[in-house]
């Protein structure tokens, strides 16, 4: 066997003959750890094959573990498939491990065998969590260790069908020489745990650290390597959390669930729009209720908008809380030219409330009714809705799904939807409820109409 020794780059993995203080791939800094590469012969752990047609290839049944909490189960494309290796990522705190006890428990109530590896707590820390939570007397085998070749050894001798490592960055193989975390440990951990989850048709799942910058840590080959990749998101001062597909390799990618952190732990939200206008203000002015589409689900959200006289002459702030910065100056820079509205001596602060983030442009009029209605001080009707995206010439386009966004705002109690022109045409012949719909061509439409 040869050894040698390489700088591999924790942040993009590039390996370099000699250390340096910024990586020449990535351009990062001080990311740059030594590491002893071992030449390793390859393992082949599935055996040889043929090539074969397609019209031979037989269709394979992926059976799936149904999950207690209905709302991850179109997550995972109707439950979890066996054998099937899963990584969540998310800050810390966020609830990841929560939440991979939660399902622990809920499989081992159910009859299956649970194997759950912490490398980061202690059993007794896991036992304070699990009593808060709920835990039962079931299949559920804890284990605290960090070393790879004694917890694949457990996992053979118990043979669960879910099996938990906590975390991947935790974890290292005797069979390497560098510390844990490092991206030679993170791959072997990975691949290992790969092999044991197809070999042995158990659903795995991986806890992954993320970095500074908000992605996953480790080589990029580990989101590849998995067959489904899952991120927590949520800020620390909200209560509710949200898990977003980010890969699946056996359902739609464009699904999310939401939950709530309690006393008890992660509660799912069934109704996650009342939820985000439960304490939405009537009669306000700079307040507009949008339709947004996270994932495939409908949900309304609330828009706030507050405008007032800058201190600073000639450079008036510009600020924006769960939108994206530069779509929000464009937008007003569209009304300004568009409308006739002038914001040069005003202070312009937007917020989504409830902390949610919103990334599609469906918002677009909503950011300028609720920017509007500030200014004007006038109040939108609590009844009504808006959503369309807005383009560099005022006109208003039109969004995906408007069938759905318009059942969800008409189960909410909401009277009239004010969308674009183009999608009121695509709902003609569809079954619409029981709603005022009024479309608009442009933003002076449309502003006409809401105020």
């Amino acid at each position: 066997m040869k050894i040698r020794t390489v700088f591999v780059c924790q942040n993009c993995g590039s390996h370099s003959p000699k250390w340096m203080g910024r990586c020449p791939s990535c351009g990062e800094w001080n990311t740059l750890v030594e590491e002893v590469e071992e030449e390793v012969p390859v393992e082949f752990s599935f055996p040889p094959s043929d090539p074969i047609l397609y019209k031979d290839i037989k269709e394979a049944k992926r059976e799936r573990i149904k999950i207690s909490i209905e709302e991850l189960n179109p997550v995972f494309g109707g439950g979890i498939v066996l054998g099937s290796l899963v990584l969540i990522g998310g800050e810390p705190g966020i609830g990841k491990s929560t939440l991979l006890l939660q399902m622990s428990r809920d499989f081992a109530d159910s009859g299956e065998k649970v194997l759950y590896v912490s490398g980061e707590e202690s059993l007794e820390q896991i036992k304070i969590r699990g009593d808060r939570l709920g835990l039962r007397n079931g299949n559920l085998y804890l284990l605290a260790e960090t070393n790879l070749e004694r917890i694949i050894a457990h996992a053979e001798k118990i043979n669960p069908q879910v099996f938990v490592l906590d975390s991947v960055q935790a974890v290292f193989s005797s069979k390497l020489s560098s510390s844990p975390g490092t991206i030679s440990q993170v791959r072997e951990v990975a691949n290992r745990v790969f092999r044991f989850a197809k070999n042995n048709q158990s659903s795995s799942f991986l806890i992954g650290h993320i970095t500074k910058e908000g992605s996953l840590a480790g080589p990029k080959s580990l989101e590849h390597m998995v067959d489904v990749v899952l991120y927590f998101e949520g800020e620390r001062d909200h209560s509710h959390r949200v898990l977003r597909v980010l890969k699946n390799r056996f359902g739609p990618v464009s699904e999310l669930a939401l939950f709530e952190m309690g006393s008890r732990g992660l509660q799912a939200i069934a109704n996650p729009s009342a939820f985000f206008l439960k304490e939405r203000p009537t009669d306000e002015a700079g307040s507009v209720a949008v339709c947004t589409i996270k994932g495939s689900r409908p949900l309304m959200a609330e828009i706030q908008a507050l405008v007032s006289s800058t201190l600073f002459s000639g450079n008036p702030r510009r600020m924006t809380i769960g939108l994206d910065h530069f779509r929000a100056a464009m937008l007003l820079a569209i009304v300004e030219k568009k409308v006739g509205f002038s914001f040069a001596g005003e202070d312009i602060y937007i917020n989504v409330a409830g902390g949610l983030n919103i990334d599609e442009p469906a918002s677009d009029l909503g950011v300028i009714a609720a920017v509007i209605s500030c200014m004007k001080n006038k109040a939108i009707p609590p009844e009504v809705t808006v959503f369309g995206e807005v383009g560099l010439s005022g006109e208003i386009r039109s969004v995906s799904q408007p069938l759905a966004r318009v059942k969800e705002a008409s189960s909410l109690g909401f009277r009239t939807v004010i969308m674009p022109q183009g999608n009121i045409s695509q709902l003609e012949k569809k079954d619409v409820p029981k709603i005022e719909l009024l479309g608009a061509k442009n933003i002076k439409q449309a502003l006409g109409i809401i105020l």
